[in-house]
């Protein structure tokens, strides 16, 4: 009995197996459905948007940048750091396919190489231990690791590092916050809001250090990328 075309798979003359161009569209269609989970859970997005939520939190600008801007600053830094990866991926898979020379499952493991290795080079042991222990997998070899046990580990991780990061930018602006609290309390003006009040030195003081290079030059170095970026 026939297969139904859409879901058969082809076999050239040398003896491998592909699948047919209908199966390969619809596998793409749904890697697409899935592009917003992958870019969070599998790239620098991750680490890169939370450290940027919370600079703004510690300046205490409410929604300045707006979530659109630090989406849009957190997307084009992921491409930034994640190009040396996507280039990778690019010659070793995506570009023999295009011409012919593997097939497209051939290309998929390919392409999935170097993405791993860049989200095991940012995961702890101890995560990766975890979740390998919770999985019942033997981590044998790192390479070998399981993309069920990496991805989360590899954002547990990220949030880690997100939240170390955050804390290190929080503290000049708290010390900050805690002077003017005193001062004011000092003067007796403790119906006045010490936020206001220090709202504008803590952007003087973001601005005076070059705050923005400074905290996306610190994202960047902060994250291992196999080839540098």
């Amino acid at each position: 009995m026939p297969g139904i075309p859409a879901f058969t798979v082809e076999t050239d003359a040398e003896g491998s197996q592909d699948y047919t161009l209908t199966m390969q569209i619809l596998l793409l269609m749904t890697g697409l459905t899935l592009l917003p989970a992958a870019l969070i859970a599998t790239t620098s997005f991750l680490r890169i948007v939370i450290v940027l939520a919370l600079l703004r939190q510690a300046l205490g600008t409410m929604q300045t940048p707006s979530n659109q801007v630090l989406i849009g600053l957190a997307l084009f830094l992921t491409l930034f750091i994640m190009g040396p990866v996507l280039d990778k991926i690019y010659d070793e898979a995506v570009s023999p396919y295009l011409e012919e020379q593997i097939q497209f499952k051939e290309a998929v493991e390919l392409g999935s190489k170097p993405m791993h290795q860049f989200m095991l080079q940012q995961t702890r042991e101890d995560d990766l231990g975890m979740f390998a222990e919770m999985a019942d997998v033997t981590l044998s070899d790192p390479q070998a690791v399981p993309f069920k046990v990496l991805i989360p580990a590899f954002m547990v991780s990220e949030l880690k590092t997100a939240f170390q990061i955050g804390f290190m930018i929080f503290i000049p602006f708290l010390i900050i916050d805690l002077v003017v609290a005193s001062l004011l309390m000092a003067m007796g003006m403790m119906m006045l809001s010490p936020m206001i009040i220090s709202l504008p030195f803590k952007l003087m003081l973001f601005v005076l250090i070059d705050g923005w290079a400074l905290v996306t030059g610190t994202i960047v170095n902060s994250f291992v990328v196999p080839g540098g970026i």
